[in-house]
């Protein structure tokens, strides 16, 4: 039996993309939850990874691919680039009935374009296929965040906020080894769902770097680069950074081979770093623009360096970086639902706002993530300096400025600051 399904940030976004379009694509990492919402929207379903049906999937599509997409609509299409032609079907279906909601796609993977099955090209699914980003669960869609606190009520201009958060900081350590992986989520004790992110890093090391374009990678590097780019999470650490790291114990290793590992890592959504922002300044200032290295969830860097709840308590530096990949993560999933993006900054001067979500018109606010309550001055102050340096006659004032925290009370400082303790965080 089914266990109660949880409503996710992206049900919104899906109902809508039903009524605009003839079919919707949702990509994310594998057990992010994408079939289990798929199943929620679809009236018919079919499982392309079912073992009991496998082949015979491949006998019908190999006949005639549009078998597999009859039935009542939305029909749920699950792991559809395991056989990369329906995509073509699914275009052509769409534009043939001439309707919206006909076809969920899911995937978790991003399809190789190579010949090695003879697949047609894919052609463009340009107004008949939009494409919908699923992530991990937030702690406000697993009931962890009170949502005292808008993200969206922010960009809308709210002035005063206030809230409390009943998260203290061993369960803010425990919520990032745990992640949002819904199986952990609703895991009956910590210890099986930090297995459960383990397994997941087991599975992406032994076999999804594999799948994803047929290409034999060593299960050795995996590891030791999920390794590498965990101690580098959050930071601007190079590509050049992460090679000389791997070559302490891999000297063989050359610049092109790591390319391909990071790139088979991105095909699968399990890397997703943060790009930087370039507003219009006053000045003539540099901006550095290198990614920030993120996980699409914080318990990926934690299962694969083996840090439990209480080695983050031991060592709060390390903590504070995996905080911030807590908080990108959920302020990611917040702001899909006003189509907007996160981003970072940081000037040559050593200025910088973790976060800024900056929406397709035009309206910014800038974040910085602290995990106690020390820093919070330094954190308002730099992101005032930050506000005084763009161009605001091109880039408009900042909606709110925003210190989010792991600390429990959220309130309007006196100079318009926002604290805001992640577990009052919502869309």
């Amino acid at each position: 039996m089914k266990a109660e399904y949880k409503r996710r940030v992206v049900d919104e976004i899906l109902d809508f993309y039903l009524e605009s379009m003839g079919a919707v694509l949702i990509e994310g990492p594998k057990w992010c939850g994408k079939t289990r919402t798929g199943e929620e929207h679809a009236k018919s379903v079919v499982k392309l990874q079912d073992p009991d049906n496998v082949d015979k999937y491949r006998a019908a599509i190999k006949a005639k691919p549009s078998i597999l997409l009859e039935g009542p609509t939305p029909r749920l299409i699950d792991e559809w680039q395991d056989f990369p032609i329906l995509w073509n079907a699914v275009r052509h279906l769409v534009d043939e009935r001439g309707e919206d909601g006909q076809f969920i796609l899911t995937g978790s993977a991003v399809p190789c374009e190579g010949k090695k099955d003879n697949t047609p090209p894919r052609h463009t699914g340009t107004g008949r296929i939009v494409r919908m980003r699923m992530r991990p669960m937030s702690l406000w869609e697993s009931g962890e965040s009170t949502g005292e606190i808008s993200l969206s009520a922010l960009f809308d201009g709210a002035g005063e906020v206030s809230g409390r958060s009943s998260i203290g900081v061993d369960e803010i350590a425990h919520l990032v080894c745990r992640g949002g992986w819904p199986q952990a989520v609703l895991a009956k004790t910590p210890r099986a769902a930090y297995m459960k992110s383990s397994s997941y890093v087991d599975e992406v090391v032994h076999e999804d770097v594999h799948r994803v374009d047929g290409v034999e990678r060593n299960p050795d590097r995996v590891r030791n680069l999920l390794k590498s780019l965990a101690r580098n999470i959050s930071t601007m650490a190079t590509n050049e950074t992460i090679l000389q790291d791997l070559k302490a114990n891999d000297s063989s290793i050359s610049e092109k081979t790591l390319s391909s590992y990071l790139n088979a890592l991105r095909k699968i959504f399990l890397v997703e770093d943060v790009p930087s922002w370039s507003p219009s300044l006053k000045s003539r200032l540099a901006i550095r623009s290198a990614m920030k290295r993120q996980f699409v969830d914080p318990s990926v860097a934690t299962a694969v360096l083996g840090a439990t709840p209480r080695r983050l308590l031991n060592d709060f530096r390390s903590f504070g970086s995996f905080f911030e990949s807590l908080c990108v993560r959920d302020v990611r999933v917040y702001a899909q639902t006003l189509d907007g993006e996160v981003r970072h900054y940081r000037d040559q001067t050593g200025l910088e706002a973790d976060m800024i979500v900056a929406l397709k018109d035009g309206r910014w606010g800038a974040i910085e993530v602290k995990l106690g309550a020390g820093d919070i001055d330094s954190a308002a102050e730099g992101l005032k300096k930050l506000r005084a340096k763009v161009d605001v006659g091109r880039m408009g004032h900042p909606s709110f400025l925003m210190i989010l925290t792991g600390t429990d009370l959220g309130y309007t400082r006196d100079d318009g600051v926002v604290v805001c303790p992640l577990g009052c965080l919502r869309p």
